[in-house]
């Protein structure tokens, strides 16, 4: 699967993959112990292996995870550059709202101190 540059990865790739309650134990416990199977993965998960692997996908396309091939085995591991970029994005996002936020009270403020008697 070929991916996109990390400077150009959508925040909403990562959004939809962290927005599915297993995507983000899998990811949680990929970034907490270094890496795992998805035979591993599902033995601590309440799903199959074939559905952690179909997670893993939407994981790899946002970019979260990496495969390295170990032999017959496919280990994971996190990557969690994207989560970070995306969490830029929402950071400036936000700060942005409370720029337009203070400019809205400063306006609504304004406007009563010259209807004031």
């Amino acid at each position: 699967m070929t991916r996109t540059a990390d400077a150009e990865r959508a925040p909403e790739d990562v959004l939809v993959a962290l927005a599915d309650p297993i995507r983000r134990e899998v990811l949680s416990t990929l970034a907490r112990d270094g890496g795992a199977t998805s035979t591993s993965l599902a033995a601590r998960l309440p799903v199959t292996r074939q559905a952690v692997a179909k997670h893993l996908v939407v994981l790899d396309r946002a970019g979260l995870v990496r495969a390295h091939r170990a032999g017959r085995e496919v280990r994971y591991e996190a990557d969690l550059r994207p989560l970070k970029q995306t969490m830029h994005w929402m950071n400036a996002l936000a700060a942005q709202w409370e720029q337009r936020l203070d400019a809205i009270k400063k306006l609504a403020e304004g406007t009563e101190q010259t209807q004031s008697p």
